[in-house]
């Protein structure tokens, strides 16, 4: 039987695909580059197999097989965390390091309240905070290197489990003197006739406003400007430049201080149907040995989600 490759070397190998450079792989990985280069070689030697080409090119070029065995090696070294996981579960449950993914129309609204409830509720408990879009959020996710993820829904995440937490409805926000602020709801379909600016395409609140509204498909940025953040478009309301979609969690958080503008709620075409709007929900690796943990996590959430209602 065949040496079965270390830890330890997958973990270069994953690196070094994940940073494209040797120098920064190693870094990542706290060795020097002669350790990394020689973990690797001797790696491809233990498997009988090119994984790197190597010619005069600075960037590592991996083959198809190495390619493959990059996803397998993330796989593997995931299995082994997971054991580690869950002996830690058992011994001590909703204690030491958690690495939470948050994006950032939750993150600036809701964690101010969350985390002193978080210390209160679980004082051993140490969180470590990323803030990025939901995309590169479960990608890290997949990679091992997040534990759990606070989100919206709907998203694409397929093989996440999740544990739903609360709605978070659409609110609509009109600079005053609007003919939808003289409404004491605004219908969605009253929407499609409007410049309405939303986030720029990779943030999930775009798509779930355009889905959730029935706004056209091109609903982007007016006449081509793009927003970043909600702070963004709610400038470019108060500018005159159209109006716009926000979750009733930013408006409980402050995004409109210093603004003059116009909240009203936006009503469902059918009132049968709920108000348009999203799920905030926690998701996790699909079979996670924590999975009771992080469950045990979302009343917290909601709790803070509530005080974050109108």
């Amino acid at each position: 039987m065949s040496p079965l490759p270390s830890p330890q070397q997958l973990r270069y190998l994953i690196a070094l695909a994940e940073h494209g450079h040797f120098g920064r792989a190693a870094a990542a990985c706290a060795v020097t580059q002669s350790t990394l280069s020689a973990g690797l070689l001797a790696l491809e030697r233990q498997l009988d197999a090119t994984l790197i080409e190597r010619g005069t090119t600075k960037r590592p070029v991996f083959t198809t097989l190495g390619l493959e065995v990059v996803e397998r090696a993330r796989t593997a070294l995931a299995a082994l965390d997971a054991v580690v996981e869950t002996v830690a579960v058992a011994r001590d449950p909703l204690a030491g390091p958690l690495r939470l993914g948050v994006i950032p129309t939750i993150g600036p609204f809701l964690l101010p309240r969350l985390m002193p409830a978080l210390r209160r509720a679980f004082p051993r408990l140490r969180l470590w905070l990323r803030e990025d879009q939901t995309a590169r959020l479960i990608e890290q996710l997949e990679a091992g290197r997040l534990d759990l993820l606070l989100l919206a829904l709907p998203c694409d995440c397929a093989g996440l489990e999740m544990e739903p937490v609360a709605q978070d409805p659409f609110l609509a926000a009109l600079p005053p003197g609007h003919r939808l602020a003289e409404r004491d709801a605004v219908p969605a379909g009253a929407l499609a006739a409007e410049p309405v600016l939303l986030l720029e395409d990779g943030h999930c609140l775009r798509a779930q406003a355009v889905e959730g509204c029935g706004l056209p498909r091109p609903a982007s940025a007016s006449e081509g400007f793009a927003a970043t953040s909600l702070h963004t478009l709610v400038q470019m309301v108060a500018g005159g430049l159209g109006i716009t979609l926000l979750p009733r969690l930013a408006v409980a958080g402050g995004v409109l201080a210093g603004t003059n503008l116009i909240i009203r709620p936006v009503a469902a075409e059918d009132p049968r149907q709920p108000e348009p709007g999203r799920v905030i929900a926690l998701a996790w690796r699909g079979r996670s040995p924590r999975a009771a943990e992080f469950r045990a996590l979302a009343p917290t959430v909601a709790e803070a989600m509530g005080r974050a209602g109108p």
